[in-house]
């Protein structure tokens, strides 16, 4: 199986977890494939982005979350649950995609990814706008958090790294956890986690 990926937020989630799972992948970075591989790359994913999974007899398998999810199931883990706390796991999954990321995603992108190409940026209503969405956001991941060691109790699940995607890069992008001691606490566990702190070391 190969694994292709970027350096960007969802591509970093999809290979620490398939790094966590210890996944039977070859990880290969989009930047570094040939011509050839880049020509043939929207027919693996339309959307033209990272990543995508391609397994043999299988059809390519492109976003992150149902990469995870596929991963998951092939190396037996319940890191992607299948029992009860599924539905929750997946609340959260959700929350965090179209909520917390969705807020964080313009901030991160204008203030680190950005600075690496161009003296541009996003124009500052909408990273005001990101940051207020953040502000309003963060404390219910922190009440969530409050007594529990990971979102959905005492086991690590998918849904702690796909919540904490932005996490990595609240300092450089300027993202305040000041407020928000349970995620503070939290984020340092996840950072304690080889695969999560450093995803793509040695590949």
């Amino acid at each position: 199986m190969k694994l292709y990926y970027s350096p960007n937020l969802n591509p970093r989630v999809c290979v620490a977890a398939a790094r966590h799972l210890n996944a039977p992948v070859t990880y290969v970075l989009g930047y570094t494939m040939s011509a050839e591989e880049k020509a043939a790359f929207p027919s693996l994913n339309p959307m033209g982005r990272y990543p995508v999974l391609v397994e043999e007899g299988q059809p390519p398998l492109w976003e992150a979350d149902a990469i995870v999810c596929r991963l998951s199931a092939l190396t037996g883990s319940d890191f992607w649950r299948t029992d009860a706390s599924q539905p929750d796991m997946v609340r959260w999954i959700s929350w965090a995609t179209h909520h917390l990321n969705r807020a964080a995603d313009p901030v991160y992108f204008s203030r680190v990814v950005m600075p690496q190409f161009t003296q541009d940026r996003l124009p500052e209503a909408e990273i005001a706008q990101g940051l207020a969405d953040w502000a309003a956001l963060l404390p219910i991941l922190d009440a969530h958090l409050g007594g529990r060691e990971w979102l959905l109790g005492d086991r690590l699940s998918y849904a702690d790294f796909r919540a904490a995607t932005a996490l990595p890069f609240a300092s450089a992008a300027g993202l305040p956890l000041d407020d928000a001691p349970n995620v503070r606490r939290w984020a340092a566990q996840l950072d304690r986690i080889d695969a999560w702190r450093d995803p793509f070391a040695g590949i």
